[in-house]
């Protein structure tokens, strides 16, 4: 083991608390929340001839890690499109397609309809990536305390499909997060809030993030270390967004 991996072995154990981002970075999940918006996105751009198609980075460029609506308005914005805020069940008709006439064309229309092409996906089950189950289970072991803190609305049932929700009783998630008014990520808010709940100081905690967005909230607050785990955004991409380590599976730090 290199002297850079020893130090990264190490530097978590020292903590008291380890903030795990969720998809991506316990579960393939992030893959599937990339599908959803490429599906999504794709259909809703298909009558705009003039408007740029979908592409692979603009899901790293403009949509991972933030919640759901953000993500809609970023992606929307990054190609000039304005649309009205609409209604919570814009998009919940039970229609197949993402370009709905009326009401649906809305920033919420598109939300609730990639939140179902995501949700029809998981349901057929879901595999945590087992270097992360490792280290997760090497920290419960060291007394650690854990949270997930994601921006997806879904936590709780992609915790469920994948067998994890016994490790958590902490989850501060898209739905906690706008019941507490809580900016979602780059704002370090929810993984302050998940500390919060534990008891603990952000200093003594840990995060660990995949996505851009989820290191900078991580580097804006006053935490312990942030762990990135590049899953596709880059490692010098992870460290300039303010990641103290990267690594490629969690378990390079056992």
């Amino acid at each position: 083991m290199t002297d850079v991996l020893k130090t990264q072995s190490t530097s978590w154990t020292t903590a008291s608390a380890i903030l795990f981002d969720l998809d991506g970075v316990l579960t393939p999940t992030a893959t599937v929340h990339e599908q959803a918006w490429k599906e999504l996105f794709e259909g809703f751009l298909a009558s705009r001839p003039d408007v740029p198609g979908y592409r692979e980075d603009d899901y790293f460029d403009h949509i991972d890690g933030k919640p759901r609506f953000d993500g809609v308005r970023d992606f929307l914005a990054s190609r000039g499109i304005v649309l009205p805020e609409g209604e919570p069940s814009d998009g919940t008709t039970g229609q197949d397609s993402a370009e709905i006439p009326g009401q649906d064309a809305t920033v919420q229309g598109l939300g609730n309809r990639k939140n179902k092409v995501f949700n029809d996906i998981v349901s057929a089950g879901v595999e945590p990536f087992e270097g992360s189950v490792r280290f997760l289970e090497a920290a419960v072991d060291r007394g650690l305390k854990v949270s997930v803190v994601s921006s997806s609305r879904n936590a709780p049932a992609v915790l469920k499909a994948a067998g994890l929700n016994g490790y958590f009783e902490i989850v501060v998630d898209g739905v906690v997060a706008a019941a507490q008014g809580l900016p979602g990520k780059p704002s370090p808010a929810t993984y302050q809030y998940a500390a919060e709940l534990l008891g603990l100081p952000s200093e003594e905690c840990v995060v660990v993030e995949d996505a851009v967005s989820g290191v900078q909230a991580g580097h804006a607050g006053q935490f312990h270390s942030v762990i990135g785990v590049d899953r596709g955004a880059g490692r010098q991409t992870l460290l300039d967004a303010g990641a103290t380590s990267v690594v490629n599976d969690l378990d390079e730090l056992l």
